[in-house]
């Protein structure tokens, strides 16, 4: 088939290779011509402005964007609208507010365009291991552009049936799934990272607390000198804890067993607190989910205001005073 990628970046550039990988015509845009030149040299077909896009494919098109969520996006969608024909779709495989695809949906739909929301997670390791996909939109559009998605998901890969499971659709083994209309993609991706989140920060905190047992504040008999990296190592093998978020954790800690290459300042995407939002609308309890969104806001602060007002506090009422950095032990 033929489609086109709008945003070569990190996902984009990889999207586009792994589909030509499996036979499939890419056009290629970005704002970077280097971006669009290399990706020309591998295969893509260039295009350098997204007049050029439209004009480079036939009908009906299919326009995959692969940008930020918010402005960026906005303004590509708007711009394409202009320019394609009824039966056209654009495909949205970015981080979008799941509200946003319903409305862009509704707006396209009154010009007969067909507007596809694809919640995309792989990262980086996408183009060798696939990408497992989300999609809300049209049954009719997404049934057309399903050479596209099954190209880009891994595939079933060596991982066993899930027992009971006959008689349902068989992508969802394959590593994409049909989720609903227009936002019912992003809205799935959105809660896969609040999840993604709170199982992050549960490895965190369990491998603190194993780093922290050798600390000199406990008795010396207490104390265990334990190799993380081995640890995450055995859980990745038959533990119940294992996951490909412990398999890249077992991957840092063996490259840097301190990480002494990271400072601790971590940012978050706007699906984590997307993802708190719709529980309080649904008035489902989150505590996990929100405590690690939370969490990441603590990491990005050094004494903020209301740490010393709890000093002061401590102060006031009973004398306590702060221990100085040499204190801590």
């Amino acid at each position: 088939m033929e489609i086109a990628i709008v945003g070569l970046g990190r996902m984009g550039g990889n999207i586009a290779r792994r589909l030509m990988k499996h036979g499939h015509t890419v056009v290629a845009f970005d704002r970077d011509d280097a971006a669009v030149a290399a990706l020309a040299k591998e295969g893509a077909r260039p295009a350098h402005s997204l007049k050029e896009v439209v004009s480079s494919l036939s009908a009906p098109r299919a326009i995959w964007v692969m940008l930020p969520a918010g402005g960026p996006t906005e303004s590509t969608v708007n711009a394409l609208a202009d320019l394609l024909a009824p039966a056209d779709v654009i495909i949205d495989g970015g981080n979008s507010f799941y509200k946003d695809d319903i409305r862009r949906a509704k707006t396209l739909a009154a010009r007969s365009l067909h507007y596809i929301d694809v919640g995309t997670s792989g990262g980086v390791w996408g183009l060798e291991r696939g990408y497992c996909m989300m999609i809300g939109g049209p049954k009719e559009a997404v049934a057309r552009l399903d050479p596209i998605f099954a190209a880009l998901a891994p595939g079933r890969g060596d991982i066993p049936s899930t027992p009971k499971r006959e008689g349902r659709d068989p992508r969802a083994e394959m590593g994409y799934i049909h989720a609903g209309p227009a936002g019912a993609g992003h809205f799935v991706k959105m809660v896969h990272n609040g999840i993604e989140y709170g199982l992050m920060q549960a490895y965190a905190e369990g491998f603190d607390i194993l780093r922290g047992k050798g600390g000199s504040e406990l008795p010396a008999e207490a104390r265990f000198d334990l190799d993380l990296a081995d640890i995450a190592e055995v859980w990745r093998r038959g533990s119940v804890i294992s996951s490909w978020l412990l398999d890249l954790t077992a991957m840092a800690l063996a490259e840097d067993p301190v990480l002494a290459g990271f400072a601790g300042d971590v940012a978050d995407s706007g699906e984590g607190r997307w993802t708190i939002e719709a529980a309080i609308e649904e008035a489902v309890p989150a505590d996990v989910l929100s405590a690690a969104l939370f969490a990441r806001f603590r990491s990005r602060m050094s004494h903020p205001f209301g740490d010393k007002l709890l000093s002061a506090m401590r102060n006031k009422f009973g004398g306590h005073v702060e221990p100085k950095e040499g204190d801590r032990g």
